[in-house]
């Protein structure tokens, strides 16, 4: 197949499966300049599915960096609330949201720390209102990824500009298994096996997940009525949707003052322009008490500085070694699909479909069950070949749940 039809079956596909989106609603998107392409093939099977509005919001690699190199210091405190809060108010009206990831991953690496910590707590604090919408799945939503000239001479380095941006093209395609004769149907029992995986778990109620391997001795514990997810769901609209595609998660709500022992990172972080990797750090009762980092030290430390919950566990997944974008051999320095190549935790805010009826539920009792609350929710991989991981069942007891990276059940 041709690029163009590739690229077309790919916007298809995130209109159908990721978004689902309905006959009357907004559609509110937000991608890289680069992006523009696959935006317009998006736009259009919106509307042909009956989108009743498409508005894009671009952001530029260029401009970002500009504000590092040139604006006032008082600058970085500043964040645009009346963006955040427009697409909050869209949201709370209905709008679908889909976040198109190309970023350069490294592109304000060597930037001051301070002033990158300042600018991303001030984003932090203006998303919320959006954030918790999403979190709190009121809406139909999904992140895709499109391959852009600095995203993929990350990842390809060692490749002529456009050639790295092919080769990364074409492992999206492979990885959203948009390349298949009918990737609709594909999904379709994709998000069906997942779902036997979140079915089994649920059913188990483990009380903890215990994680051994080198480098790795860590116990943490889960929320109280927290509920497996994986694949598809069901958002608050009553729309079906695929928050991430690719996605070979199945992922809870752990405990946010239950997790103790330490753990390293698998794969590289890319995290608002920097590179992190190499990170260790120990759990105490919950919380980060110590870390390290072989790189982007500082932009992570920042993270888990942002407020009190940055430095506890919003999140779990479960992803077995073998996943096909594991298999792939590719290391994407991109959240959304080195993620779905490793097991992972997420520092930050829950989500609160991970908490049973946890959207019929106030902020006091989702906190009283252990979901934690933060400004921020970044995931970092932990998994890989070498990793146990065992269910503690509330009478102590443990079951094997992966070994050496693959699912024991």
């Amino acid at each position: 197949m041709t690029h163009q039809t590739l690229l077309d079956a790919y916007a298809r596909l995130t209109v159908k499966t990721g978004l689902n989106i309905q006959s009357g609603q907004q559609l509110l998107i937000t991608a890289p300049l680069d992006a523009v392409p696959l935006v317009r093939r998006v736009t259009e099977h919106a509307y042909r599915a009956g989108a009743s509005l498409v508005t894009t919001i671009y952001a530029d690699d260029e401009t970002t960096l500009a504000r590092y190199l040139h604006a006032p210091e008082e600058a970085f405190d500043a964040a645009p609330d009346w963006l955040f809060n427009g697409m909050a108010e869209a949201f709370k009206g209905g709008a679908a949201r889909l976040a198109i990831a190309g970023e350069n991953p490294a592109l304000l690496a060597g930037q001051d720390q301070g002033r990158l910590s300042r600018a991303n707590k001030a984003r932090s604090k203006a998303y919320r209102p959006a954030l918790e919408l999403i979190t709190g799945f009121t809406i139909n939503w999904c992140v895709i990824a499109a391959a852009t000239p600095a995203w993929a001479k990350s990842v390809f380095p060692d490749l002529p500009a456009e050639e790295a941006l092919d080769r990364l093209w074409q492992a999206i395609f492979a990885c959203t298994k948009a390349d298949q004769p009918d990737p609709i149907a594909v999904w379709e029992a994709h998000n069906a096996d997942l779902r036997r995986r979140t079915d089994f778990l649920n059913g188990r109620r483990y009380r903890a997940l215990k994680y051994t391997g080198p480098g790795v001795d860590l116990m943490l514990g889960l929320a109280e009525d927290h509920f497996w997810k994986g694949g598809g769901g069901m958002a608050l609209n009553g729309v079906f949707c695929n928050a991430n595609i690719p996605t070979e998660e199945v992922f809870t709500a752990p405990h946010k003052d239950m997790v103790d022992g330490i753990v390293c990172s698998s794969k590289p972080l890319s995290h608002q322009g920097s590179l992190i990797d190499g990170i260790r750090v120990r759990f105490e009762r919950g919380r980060i008490v110590e870390m390290s980092a072989e790189k982007g030290e500082e932009a992570f430390r920042s993270l888990i500085s942002t407020d009190e919950g940055a430095a506890r566990l919003g999140e779990v997944a479960l992803v077995p070694h073998s996943s096909p974008i594991s298999k792939s051999g590719i290391i994407f320095n991109n959240t959304l699909f080195d993620e779905n190549a490793a097991s992972h935790i997420a520092v930050g805010q829950s989500y609160t479909e991970n908490i049973r009826d946890g959207s019929k539920r106030s902020k006091e009792e989702l906190a009283a069950l252990g979901a934690n609350a933060s400004l921020v929710h970044v995931d970092w991989m932990i998994g890989s070949g070498e990793l146990d991981v065992d269910g503690i069942l509330a009478d102590g007891k443990s079951e094997a749940l992966m070994r050496k990276g693959e699912w024991a059940i």
